[in-house]
């Protein structure tokens, strides 16, 4: 994961003066060239970004001398620090994370009042949403959005405190799995348009209903900077406490969906193996456009999209154009075609995370490549995890999915999946194991030319690695078109 934001070299993010004023620090020396960026790792640190010693798995002040050596322009460090032979430029304040929340307000603050902020939030959809944001938006004005999913209490300042003073079009991704984790950083950002892209049973090992995980996605809206928009999802269950939390903000509420009663509404959903043709009625008009990446989750996220454009006043037609070359990233989506004696083998990398309704989501997208291409589907999956007491259930009840799907074989690994898996009839299962290590021999014993391979589970089911093993298993990959 990449920690920093930064632009290149010959820009100027921050004067070192202007850094040290916004944190509320003292300085101690002075930089041998303009600040560039914010970093919090010095394995992808670049030149005279500025290096943020955190305290998190490790203390970031054991990495303040390497990051000199990577060519920091200064170190935001703890007042007692003690200064090491080879450190440049410091800057010491109380507590770093306090003083890089300052410098992400500060530069939250210095935008011109033309500027549009736009947060994004929800169960499902949150990353792919700002990613589709963020490329319409570079069509019609200078963008800054979050990098990757940089959406917690340290990634959140992070990528404010990245933003240029000229910036046009913010774009913030906003993440949580407690109650209260939103709000402070929702009145960071301080987004004049925030959304909510859909609310589903994920995190309930930490709530008690579904209902309570609405109420804590609600809280972006107490960010809403006066006279601001509330983007929800009308299809989705809990549109109506949503809004009702929205208005009790002040917010106007913009509703999207395929619903009739929708603001942003879908019109025509043409749904294809590699990528979609929609059409929707926003601002008393009909506008059409496609969407490179395949799945009718991605597609949903693009009417919140077309909400959030219209409600930033966006030229439609300049920004949707951008939608057409949009390909779903590595963990999310991603395909790669690997070659294989007698044909090739499609593999679809959705090992980042996985929730129910992500889940069901990728099942359908496998489902959608045609057997004519390749006639067997093959489905990798890992434990969904923080789902609590209704664990067992939720992976229980994907056999549903599973079923639609047309899954041919199953192969699946965690306490969990143990139920889905023993659920399968005989000839439909591959293997399971407790762990995914312990599943990568006979998947790839198995996998063979014409198979669609389809990988997913939560971060912790470490899923990844499989797509790792069936790239390798198979020789030099590209990406699928």
């Amino acid at each position: 994961m990449r920690s920093s934001v930064h632009k290149p070299m010959t820009a100027e993010l921050w004067t070192f003066a202007d850094l040290v004023r916004a944190c509320g620090g003292t300085a101690q020396g002075e930089p041998a060239a303009a600040i560039s960026g914010v970093s919090i790792d010095t394995r992808t640190l670049e030149p005279g970004e500025v290096f943020v010693a955190l305290k998190d798995q490790r203390d970031g002040h054991e990495f303040v001398t390497k990051a000199f050596e990577a060519g920091a322009g200064a170190a935001l460090v703890a007042e007692g620090y003690q200064r090491k032979p080879g450190d440049g430029a410091l800057v010491r304040v109380a507590d770093p994370l306090r003083g890089l929340e300052m410098i992400g307000r500060a530069a939250r603050a210095r935008l011109s009042p033309a500027a549009c902020v736009i947060a994004v939030t929800g169960s499902v959809g949150k990353t792919g949403t700002k990613e589709m944001l963020k490329a319409c938006l570079e069509r019609v004005g200078a963008t800054h959005a979050a990098e990757k999913s940089f959406n917690n209490q340290w990634g959140v300042p992070l990528s404010l405190a990245g933003m240029p003073a000229a910036t046009r079009y913010g774009v913030f991704e906003i993440g949580m799995n407690h109650a209260g984790e939103i709000t402070p950083l929702a009145k960071m950002v301080r987004p004049h348009i925030a959304v909510v892209t859909t609310v589903e049973p994920v995190h309930l090992a930490f709530f008690p209903t579904v209902e309570a995980i609405a109420e804590a996605k609600a809280e972006i809206f107490s960010g809403l900077e006066p006279g601001g928009t509330a983007v929800i999802n009308r299809d989705n269950a809990y549109c109506r406490r949503l809004a009702e939390r929205a208005r009790e903000q002040g917010a106007r509420v913009l509703f999207f969906g395929r619903h009739e009663g929708a603001d942003i509404r879908c019109l025509k959903l043409d749904l294809g193996p590699e990528g979609s043709e929609i059409a929707v009625r926003a601002r008393g008009r009909d506008v059409a456009y496609r969407l490179g990446a395949p799945g009718a989750h991605i597609a949903q996220n693009s009417l919140a999209v077309v909400a959030a454009l219209a409600a930033s006043g966006a030229d439609l037609d300049t920004a949707l154009a951008a939608l057409s070359a949009i390909t779903a990233p590595r963990g999310r989506g991603a395909r790669t075609l690997l070659p294989a004696d007698g044909g090739s083998v499609l593999l679809i990398d959705e090992s980042y995370n996985a929730n129910p309704a992500s889940m069901s989501a990728a099942l359908a997208t496998m489902a959608a490549v045609p057997r004519e291409r390749f006639p067997r589907r093959i489905a990798v999956l890992g434990d969904m995890l923080e789902l609590g007491s209704e664990g067992v259930r939720l992976h229980e009840e994907l056999k549903v999915a599973v079923d639609a799907a047309g899954a041919d074989l199953v192969f699946a690994t965690g306490a969990n999946m143990a139920h889905l898996y023993g659920a399968l009839p005989a000839g439909r299962r591959g293997a399971w194991a407790e762990t995914s290590d312990a599943i990568a021999a006979p998947l790839l014993a198995a996998v063979r030319a014409g198979d669609v391979v389809m990988v997913k589970g939560s971060l912790g089911s470490r899923m990844a690695p499989l797509v790792e093993a069936v790239k390798a298993r198979f020789g030099s990959p590209h990406a699928a078109t």
